[in-house]
C-alpha cells in the first residue's frame, strides 16, 4: 500500500497537462550556444527525435529565431519548448521541460538537444 503513495501523485504529475507558456515560464533545464544557425538546429532536433516522438512544431519567431514544440510521448500535449536564437556565430539555445522537476522524466529531449549543439 505504501508504493500506491508514490505511484499516484508521480503518475498524476505525468499526465498533467501544461501549455507552452506554462513551460516556457520555468526555469530552463538547458541553457547552450551552438555553432549552428536556428533552422539548422531545429533540422537537427527533428530528425534526432523522430523515432520517439510525433511531428515537432517549428514556429518562426521574431527575427532569426525559432521556436521548436516538442509532443509528450503519448498525448499530443507539449513536453518541451525550444527556443533558438540566432547569434552572430550560431545559435543560443534555451529548454524548458514540462516536467523538469522529476527525475525519471524520459531523456530522449536532453541527449538529442545535446548531440544536436555540434553534431
Amino acid at each position: 500500500m505504501k508504493w500506491g503513495v508514490w505511484v499516484l501523485p508521480l503518475a498524476l504529475a505525468i499526465s498533467g497537462c501544461a501549455s507552452v507558456e506554462e513551460i516556457n515560464e520555468s526555469l530552463p533545464t538547458m541553457n547552450v550556444i551552438s555553432g549552428k544557425k536556428p533552422n539548422e538546429y531545429a533540422q537537427c532536433l527533428t530528425e534526432k527525435l523522430a523515432s520517439s516522438r510525433g511531428a515537432l512544431q517549428v514556429e518562426p519567431q521574431a527575427k532569426d529565431a525559432v521556436r521548436v514544440i516538442v509532443p509528450q510521448k503519448f498525448s499530443s500535449g507539449p513536453a518541451a519548448v525550444f527556443d533558438i536564437e540566432e547569434r552572430s556565430n550560431g545559435s543560443s539555445i534555451k529548454l524548458h521541460e514540462r516536467i523538469s522537476n522529476v527525475p525519471l522524466r524520459p531523456m530522449d529531449v536532453r541527449n538529442a538537444a545535446t548531440a544536436c549543439i555540434s553534431g
